[in-house]
């Protein structure tokens, strides 16, 4: 994954925010160590980012469409009110595995439940609301994620999608691979979308959160 901010910067605000707790810690080294593609963890700082999304909006229900080992689930889930909860959808058997492995050893094994399968079979059988959703999965299933969620997001609820920026390849004109196109669909679908608001941040790798569009006097945003 190429860096977007300059990494001094970056690894400056990543000493600025409260360390990981040790079972993050011993996650992400596991992770580097022993799975494919370990850049895919959200990271210290993104977890952070989640976790203070999922306090602030006090969510009782988080979905999340992409497990991978675990790191994005077991960031957020501090930041869950009591009784709050974690569905996270994962496709491949082998993170399935790795992620149930971590969250069975971490304080928060009652809060968070993987289910297996193809996500967009398994959110079409949860009735939601969903308070939160995290999308980090397959890119070229974005904007079918996004279709599929959006009509079961909670009136003040919030959607995040994680590699909005992708590295920077968005704006890199000559980059044609499915991924990117794909991201950049997903980006202008949801810019140009009424139904909602949206900002595209620079965290790590960009994430776009996205709230439902509210009503005003004046019709507008």
């Amino acid at each position: 994954m190429a860096d977007i901010t300059d990494p001094v910067l970056e690894a400056y605000a990543e000493a600025h925010t409260t360390r990981p707790p040790d079972h993050l810690l011993t996650l992400a080294e596991e992770t580097r160590a022993t799975l494919g593609a370990p850049q895919m963890m959200v990271g210290a700082l993104e977890g952070r980012v989640l976790e203070m999304l999922v306090y602030a909006l006090r969510a009782q229900w988080v979905l999340e469409i992409g497990t991978f080992s675990g790191y994005s689930s077991l960031s957020m889930a501090p930041g869950l009110p009591p009784g709050g909860r974690i569905t996270s959808c994962e496709l491949s058997p082998v993170h399935a595995a790795a992620a149930r492995a971590h969250i069975a050893g971490s304080p928060y094994a009652d809060r968070i439940e993987v289910i297996e399968g193809p996500a967009l079979a398994t959110v079409e059988n949860l009735e939601g609301p969903f308070d939160f959703v995290f999308i980090d999965a397959d890119k070229t299933n974005y904007l079918a994620y996004y279709e599929a969620v959006l009509p079961k997001l909670a009136p003040g609820g919030l959607i995040a999608a994680d590699n909005t920026l992708w590295s920077g390849r968005v704006v890199d004109e000559s980059d044609r691979s499915d991924d990117t196109r794909a991201i950049r669909a997903f980006n202008d679908a949801v810019a140009s979308d009424p139904r909602v608001v949206c900002v595209q941040l620079t965290v790590r790798d960009g994430v776009t959160l996205i709230r439902p569009s509210l009503p005003t006097a004046a019709g507008g945003r």
